[in-house]
């Protein structure tokens, strides 16, 4: 056994073992030429005795990739994102794979930094999740990163709305909005508000818009001073709601353009407001993230497949056959709980 003391190289195992360095490596680090069984095993059993830890950025350089996937979100203690990150994790971990998580804190300009560290490190591939942005400059220069990353031989997914020809995994965003309007309709509320998310993300732009558009179609208006702005958060719903009592008093049901914002919303008609959910008024939410059953009454939301659409995007990430770019759709269906009814008629 070693006496020195510092970090166990592949020739300390090499050595011990009674083998050479490239058979040693072949054997830890993969290779296409196949090392008798018995050779095999002596190798394995000295490099447990030694613990041995292989050289990540030596086998990069080799192999012109790593085992790291990147995943960048743009906040970590959402649960949107808790859930599509625990679906790819779960595929990346089937296939021996280390996912590093990174979040953005919401800041779009520390998507551009993260993934080229990532390409620098060469990541196997990065997931791109959270709603895409507005702006023409900012996905110019994101997808300049992004397409650089694929040229060195990366592979890039989204899970958001994007301009760039990229694997997408697509939440069905205003189709589920056009099915929360559809239900509102249907129990009879005609005065519906709506707290909304941060301007400039497409996932809001598309979901205000598919909730108008049922609205509208259906003649029913949605005023200006119906819409209040937010922030994605549980805070930011009990603020929007205060404003939205405020300014729109009459609305007897609020969409919650995501599930935190409606937990913000029920807080506040409950503790504030001393309004009754769904007796005075409904409420309802998008994306269906856990918590969203377990909340007082439970909350009728937008159901996205959250857990299936990050293993689907892993996967897509996985098959390197070359092929045009795909478009997954995240099917969206309305969950119908105990805070959503039909308007008082008192």
């Amino acid at each position: 056994m070693r006496a020195e003391t510092g970090p166990v190289t592949l020739q300390h195992v090499a050595d011990t073992a009674g083998v050479s360095r490239a058979t040693a490596s072949r054997v830890l680090n993969g290779s296409t030429r196949v090392v008798g069984s018995d050779l095999a095993e002596r190798v394995l059993r000295v490099a447990r005795q030694l613990r041995y830890v292989s050289n990540a950025p030596a086998q990069a350089l080799v192999r012109s990739t790593t085992t790291v996937v990147g995943m960048i979100v743009h906040a970590v203690d959402d649960p949107y994102y808790a859930a599509i990150a625990a679906g790819a994790m779960r595929v990346a971990a089937e296939h021996d794979l280390l996912t590093m998580l990174a979040s953005t804190l919401r800041d779009p300009d520390r998507e551009f930094d993260y993934v080229a560290r990532l390409r620098a490190h060469r990541a196997r591939g990065v997931l791109l999740v959270g709603s895409g942005f507005t702006g023409t400059a900012r996905n110019e220069r994101l997808g300049e990163e992004l397409t650089a990353f694929a040229d060195g031989g990366g592979r890039v997914v989204c899970i958001r709305d994007n301009p760039w020809q990229f694997d997408t995994v697509l939440p069905d965003n205003r189709r589920g909005a056009a099915r929360a309007a559809e239900l509102l309709l249907a129990l009879g509320h005609r005065r519906i508000g709506v707290v909304s998310g941060p301007a400039g993300l497409t996932a809001v732009e598309h979901r205000l818009a598919g909730f108008a558009e049922t609205l509208h179609a259906a003649g029913v208006a949605l005023p200006d001073r119906a819409v209040v702005g937010g922030d994605f958060t549980r805070d930011g719903g009990y603020a929007g709601m205060l404003e939205l009592a405020d300014r729109y008093p009459e609305a007897t049901a609020v969409f919650a353009l995501n599930d935190p914002t409606a937990v913000g919303v029920l807080a506040a008609l409950r503790e504030e407001l001393g309004r009754r959910v769904p007796a005075d008024v409904s409420v309802i939410g998008f994306d269906d993230v856990p918590a969203a059953q377990d909340v007082t009454p439970a909350l009728t939301t937008v159901r996205l497949p959250l857990v299936d659409m990050g293993e689907r995007a892993m996967r897509l990430m996985l098959d390197t056959t070359p092929r045009p770019p795909r478009t997954i759709r995240g099917k969206a269906d309305v969950v119908v709980r105990a805070s959503t009814a039909g308007p008082s008629t008192s």
